[in-house]
């Protein structure tokens, strides 16, 4: 079995995947001075036989460590992950079907956007509920791709 550890979710090391979705960085004020517009976070994507779509996600909750052997990619579309409640939750990624996958832990109040395309794990909330909005592309063409790896990998604890 292969291990992996967790590292912190960052814009910097998240970028090659996708965008961190967080209020920090600029802003404007917005509704009279009380809200804090952190505007354009993330690029969506589609394709051209698609449209936005917002789903609601109630994943189980898993622990660390924990044991995957499937990654999957969109590759039609970006795909966001907006937790619904100030949990942490894992996200792995990799650069390829045959890469080694990395993994982030969320600090609780961060969502992503994966970029089209991109290898991935499936939802991973850390507690319950793992209820999640997802704003990904919504057509009538399959957009799931998925590999199994010959080998499981582990996530350990941070």
């Amino acid at each position: 079995m292969r291990h992996i550890r967790p590292q912190p979710l960052t814009a910097a090391a998240f970028a090659p995947f996708g965008e961190v979705l967080e209020a920090s960085g600029d802003f404007r004020l917005i509704n009279a001075g009380l809200c804090k517009r952190h505007h354009d976070r993330a690029q969506m994507e589609f394709g051209p036989e698609g449209r936005a779509g917002i789903s609601i996600f109630n994943a189980e909750p898993r622990a660390l460590p924990y044991a995957f052997d499937l990654i999957e990619r969109h590759p039609d579309g970006s795909q966001a992950f907006l937790p619904m409640t100030q949990h942490p939750f894992l996200v792995i990624v990799a650069t390829g079907p045959d890469a080694p996958p990395q993994a982030f832990l969320t600090n609780g109040a961060q969502g992503i956007n994966l970029h089209r395309g991109t290898w991935h794990g499936v939802l991973t909330p850390l507690h319950a509920p793992g209820l999640f909005a997802v704003v990904d592309r919504i057509g009538d063409t399959a957009n799931l791709q998925e590999h199994r790896f010959t080998e499981e990998w582990t996530v350990l604890a941070p």
